[in-house]
């Protein structure tokens, strides 16, 4: 085709009669409306093209609602598992005030009114997860996720939601090790709450057991006591609960007792500890005797044990 010939193909409503076709279609179209406008015609075609086009509308919508569950129910989990992390958290804060409970309903008017004038009490605390477990007979330690840069130190205390746990026995910028009180290193002062008798748990190397050497043949011990922590050695406060005794072995052919406790604090299952801060400040002082009763014996008597690691005579 040269540049002069005329364009020969046919345009829409092209041609001499293009007004007029438009004229037919626009009176074609306001036919229509008015019809369905009155009559409802084109209803039931709306209803046909509606039902055929609703596959594709769904294919296309698809996509978009599945990632919006998917991504909705992964923000959900995340939302649950770290309102669980923080109700656990809570929830062993709580138990650590409520801790006393059992052991202030048992001791006596002399314990009380040491507990009045000397006891330290929780001034911070914070949630460790154990990341790894180290439970033999030569060594009974935990390594934990919080270190000097969280502020834990050596040979502070560690609770779980039960009792005593252990001590930071060493500490890095981000982890820290626990000694349990269960390690054959480990010695804590305590004193049996039902009758206010001092003496010192050792660990034993087993996870679910302390042993008592030191109660002589007189002493009023019994199985089913509570053994709390006297607050000697400076590092665990008066109070806390330790174990419970287990047995009691009178040997009349022995000077001393053969005591054995469990301790209260979930060592071989706490997937967390409590590192606690103490106030320092108070000190505690010596109980009064009781009316009629003898001046008790000098603490210099007892058999000392610090409550950090110690070697076991």
């Amino acid at each position: 085709m040269s540049a002069h010939e005329p364009d020969s193909r046919p345009l829409l409503l092209g041609g001499p009669a293009l007004g007029l076709r438009l004229i037919v279609l626009g009176l074609a179209a306001a036919g229509l409306m008015v019809a369905d406008h009155r009559q409802h015609y084109l209803a039931t075609a709306r209803d046909w093209l509606s039902g055929a086009a609703y596959p594709i509308q769904w294919a296309v919508q698809a996509p978009l609602e599945a990632w919006d569950s998917l991504t909705g129910y992964f923000e959900s989990r995340t939302r649950i598992e770290a309102e669980n992390v923080k109700l656990e958290a809570d929830n062993l804060v709580l138990r650590l005030r409520q801790m006393r409970f059992e052991a202030l309903e048992k001791e006596n008017l002399r314990l009380r009114e040491m507990r009045e004038g000397s006891a330290r009490v929780v001034q911070r605390t914070l949630v460790a997860e154990i990341v790894r477990v180290d439970l033999d007979r030569l060594r009974q330690r935990v390594l934990i996720n919080r270190g000097t840069l969280d502020g834990a130190f050596r040979g502070q205390a560690a609770l779980d939601a039960n009792g005593i746990f252990g001590q930071v026995t060493r500490a890095g910028p981000v982890s820290a090790e626990i000694i349990l009180i269960t390690d054959a290193e480990h010695a804590i002062p305590v004193l049996v709450n039902r009758t206010g008798a001092r003496t010192v748990a050792y660990g034993t190397g087993s996870s679910g057991l302390l042993s008592l050497p030191y109660l002589p043949q007189n002493s009023d011990v019994v199985a089913g006591d509570l053994l709390v922590s006297s607050g000697l050695g400076g590092v665990y406060p008066p109070g806390y609960p330790v174990g419970r005794v287990l047995s009691v072995d009178r040997n009349p052919a022995q000077p001393l007792l053969e005591v054995e406790a469990a301790p209260l604090a979930a060592l071989d299952r706490d997937p967390q500890v409590l590192l606690a801060w103490f106030d320092s400040t108070v000190v505690e002082p010596e109980p009064a005797p009781e009316a009629g009763a003898a001046a008790p014996e000098s603490t210099a008597r007892e058999p000392a044990a610090p409550a950090s690691p110690a070697n076991r005579p």
